[in-house]
């Protein structure tokens, strides 16, 4: 019998002028970026988490703290990569995952096939695997007043 899991993930971060914004590993320009210990990748971030909830393993904080030095500024691929190596050691392989980033600008539909692929190398699975997926909040709420961004991921793990 198969064993199947699912997690959901979660992150939000603020948005700040002058920050670098870093989305699906993918580098975007824009006036505004991030606030965050890391490169405040918010989808990666999410997707962690779901990897993470999928294994009953808590959440990124408890493996990557904001408070350790070794993380300050580090680029999330790293940490995707290292969460996706708990999954492989659990025995587990990823299904698919399922991102959906919510912010009023820039628009993202550009570079999603990016985040696609850089996504799916680094976990190292098939791009056919990974969706991401884009959508503004029609200005409503703190991502249609442009002050954060926010990110729900959901993975399937099978072993």
């Amino acid at each position: 019998m198969q064993d199947i899991r699912i997690g959901h993930g979660y992150d939000v971060h603020a948005l700040a002028d002058g920050l670098r914004l870093v989305l699906g590993g993918v580098e975007i320009e824009h006036s505004k970026g991030c606030v965050a210990h890391s490169d405040g990748d918010v989808a990666i971030h999410a997707i962690c988490d779901a990897l993470l909830g999928a294994l009953a393993l808590g959440d990124i904080g408890k493996l990557f703290p904001d408070t350790s030095m070794e993380f300050k500024g580090i680029d999330s691929k790293i940490l995707l990569r290292r969460v996706c190596d708990v999954v492989e050691q659990k025995g587990y392989k990823i299904s698919n995952i399922d991102c959906t980033i919510a912010m009023q600008r820039p628009k993202l539909r550009p570079h999603i096939d990016t985040m696609r692929q850089t996504l799916a190398d680094v976990m190292g699975v098939d791009v056919d695997r990974v969706s991401v997926k884009a959508t503004t909040t029609e200005c409503l709420g703190f991502e249609g007043r442009e002050e954060g961004v926010s990110t729900h991921a959901v993975a399937l793990l099978i072993k």
